[in-house]
């Protein structure tokens, strides 16, 4: 069953909402490739449109829309995804995923398009855990408790205090000598 966490980004307001997308949902992904545009109803948010901006794989290999394929390959980059190094002319080989979405996509990021009638805030549901998942735990409000005031210490002077005295020292401090030499 594929599973994806879904990086919703929104160029006018700059903010990301994130999503997991399982199930049916998921499918709906699977084949498409970077630079393809979604309907927001296939995947959960009616009257929206995203296109695909990239994404990585289980191990972290960023997707690279000049990769075609599904699979990992190793390239010479001289720039862009994949590369963090700032030197002129300079051309590394590294691996990245191609620009196909398939199971072993794990995360995906989207760009709105268009944007539908309620907020990406509110519209997107909590998604029901697949079988042998967990339910997340109810919280319960807990019963207001009377506040008492904090109560203020109580100074005894009849007591004496406690005075911890130090142990007189029975090994006197010796210097040692330098060795003269014979």
């Amino acid at each position: 069953m594929a599973e994806f966490k879904v990086n919703i980004g929104n160029p006018k307001s700059g903010k990301t909402h994130k999503k997991d997308i399982v199930g049916d949902e998921a499918k709906e992904l699977l084949g498409k490739k970077i630079g393809d545009t979604i309907k927001g109803d296939k995947i959960g948010f009616s009257g929206y449109e995203f296109e695909i901006t990239g994404g990585s794989d289980s191990s972290g290999f960023p997707m690279r829309k000049d990769v075609s394929g599904i699979n990992r390959k190793r390239i010479l980059i001289v720039g862009g995804v994949g590369t963090r190094h700032n030197r002129a002319g300079m051309r590394l080989r590294r691996t990245v995923a191609g620009n196909q979405v398939n199971p072993k996509t794990a995360q995906i990021n989207l760009k709105v398009l268009k944007v539908g009638k309620s907020p990406l805030e509110e519209v997107p549901a909590e998604v029901a855990p697949a079988e042998g998942e967990a339910k997340p735990a109810e919280v319960k409000a807990a019963p207001e408790e009377k506040k008492e005031a904090p109560k203020e210490e109580v100074k005894d002077e009849a007591k004496p205090k406690e005075v911890k005295e130090e142990a007189p020292k029975d090994e006197p401090k010796v210097e040692k000598k330098p060795e003269e030499k014979k």
